[in-house]
């Protein structure tokens, strides 16, 4: 068991103080691992499980099925139908929390270490033995089927789709996770055995768990919890190229404020560029100090903010940025952002600019580990992006040593302007 010390400053209002957060590595009697930040002060458990796949997972023409599929998770399990599970819930005092992505599906836990036999107990019925009532699939598929609704006249998830559709095509990313009026109306309570079977797999689980537990105790915790998990699931998704050029893609919708979408390639999370490109976007886009922030915000009055972010997904690496300006205003936003993404593929960042960024990346790092849920998150995230345990130790190392001549390398052969294309939605003056 390998035994990692990391000591960050946890903001425990309302005095700052000194905690040192050790991560054990854990593996079940029956072979199921996590990470664990053991913590006996305060009589509570986190759990963070990710399980690789996701949406991405979807069936042919069942498009939103797994979505739909954890939706259902909490509506009803074992011999309880989704009052009485949500009753037995509450009777904990637990919290569950069950979301799909694109490339992943994640279950969040939390109780008391009182209630933890019963809670996990009860989490595990969800996890293994959904009913998927009918009752609950309409229920459900009437609240997914709304927010599609709310999203056909949303003009950035009108921007976002767009924006997938003409990327990736057929590929999953190329759709909404939520799927179609269409495709979900036609899904059945089979689908949602078959979505859960593919999805809910042993071999592609992460685990993160802080709070008042022991490895051993969380050891037994794991097997009885996911145990009953099918060992392998369907074969991932390939990985897809980027599809877009460079250019502009109007979509007319009536509204004061045009919204724009833009992006380009990105980079992988585990090239040997990353840090220097995650730098380099913090100046870039960042943040509230980034030059996009300056010269479209503060120095034009263009928008109330612009922000930019790598997007390294499982099978595809995107850079995407987004701004929102009036329909008479949203051009000149998109020529100033396109100029500053050229004048620092050309001529990088100065010295200052990095520094800046270095010293607020990583003052800025250890606050995140504040509180056994956020750090069973970042715990269960590392796993899943490959990262291993002394990443927590070493990752402000990692900013310091990018040098300015690097950064600027990688400004070089990152930033493509010419390759960025901004997908609008409004009805914005000045823009063919």
């Amino acid at each position: 068991m390998t035994r990692l010390i990391l000591a960050l400053a946890l903001l425990i209002a309302p005095f700052a103080v000194r905690a040192e957060i050790e991560i054990q590595e854990v593996t079940s009697p029956g072979g199921i691992d996590a990470w664990l930040v053991q913590e006996p002060s305060i009589p509570f458990v986190a759990l963070e499980i990710i399980i690789d796949g996701g949406a991405s997972l979807d069936e042919p023409g069942k498009r939103g099925a797994t979505n739909l599929m954890v939706g259902l998770l909490e509506e009803g399990a074992g011999d309880m139908d989704a009052r009485a599970f949500q009753t037995a819930r509450e009777g904990l005092a637990a919290s569950y929390g069950f979301d799909a992505y694109d490339d992943s599906v994640v279950i969040t836990a939390r109780f008391l270490t009182e209630n933890r036999d019963q809670a996990v107990d009860l989490l595990r019925k969800a996890l293994t033995e959904p009913r998927f009532d009918q009752d609950a699939l309409d229920r459900v598929r009437a609240q997914v089927q709304s927010i599609i609704r709310s999203d056909a006249t949303d003009p950035n998830a009108i921007a976002g789709a767009a924006f997938d559709a003409a990327a990736f095509g057929d590929h999953p990313y190329g759709s909404d996770i939520n799927g179609t009026a269409e495709s979900v109306s036609a899904l059945t309570r089979a689908d949602m055995i078959t979505a859960h079977r593919n999805a809910l797999v042993r071999s592609r689980v992460h685990v993160g768990a802080a709070g008042d537990i022991s490895a051993q105790e969380l050891g037994t915790l794991l097997d009885d919890l996911l145990g009953a998990l099918p060992q392998e699931g369907p074969v991932l998704p390939e990985a897809v190229e980027f599809g877009l050029d460079g250019g502009t893609t109007v979509i007319d919708f009536e509204t004061p404020q045009s919204v724009a979408l833009f992006g380009h390639e990105g980079l992988a999370r585990d090239d040997e560029d990353f840090f220097a490109a995650y730098i380099l976007n913090e100046i870039l886009g960042g943040g509230l100090q980034s030059r996009l922030m300056e010269e479209v915000r503060e120095k034009r009055g263009l928008t109330y903010g612009v922000y930019s972010t790598l997007v390294p997904k499982d099978h595809a690496a995107l850079y995407l940025g987004n701004v929102a300006s009036a329909n008479q205003r949203i051009a000149e936003a998109i020529a100033v952002i396109r100029d500053e993404w050229a004048r620092m593929a050309q001529d990088g960042v100065n010295a200052g600019e990095l520094n800046a960024a270095k010293t607020y990346l990583t003052g800025a790092y250890p606050l995140r580990f504040d509180g056994n849920a956020a750090i069973a998150g970042i715990l269960a995230g590392m796993q899943a992006t490959g990262l291993a345990p002394d990443y927590v130790e070493n990752r402000n190392a990692y900013v310091e040593a990018v040098t300015l001549d690097e950064i600027n390398r990688v400004a070089g052969e990152l930033l493509d302007p010419d390759g960025l294309h901004f997908v609008v939605v409004g009805q914005p003056q000045g823009l063919e």
